[in-house]
């Protein structure tokens, strides 16, 4: 698991600002399934350098945060993200496919 985790990380550093990647994406690209394991080790990611905002659900909600599925710590994600560019209406990511980023 320690390695799936580190694994998680090194691919969610490499989302750019202004992108966005999925759960389900990220397990993909690390030949898994796992997704919500993915989310569990982001909901638990304390590393400042681990861009985990960038994370976001397969439909182009804004998914979790801090552990959160609502209130202040999804208003924050939200915030964090709209700095970055990312545009929302209803939770929802305005232009979701031309947001996502595709790992090579």
């Amino acid at each position: 698991m320690m390695k799936f985790k580190q694994n998680v990380y090194e691919l969610v550093k490499k989302i750019p600002r202004g992108k966005v990647s999925t759960y389900k994406h990220i397990a993909e690209n690390l030949n898994s399934g796992a997704y919500r394991a993915v989310g569990q080790i982001l909901k638990n990611n304390k590393n400042p350098n681990v861009p985990c905002h960038r994370v976001v659900a397969s439909n182009g909600t804004i998914g979790g945060f801090r552990g959160e599925t609502k209130g202040e710590a999804i208003k924050d994600k939200i915030n964090i993200l709209q700095k970055e560019g990312i545009k929302f209406e209803n939770n929802m990511i305005i232009d979701f496919e031309e947001k996502l980023f595709f790992f090579l």
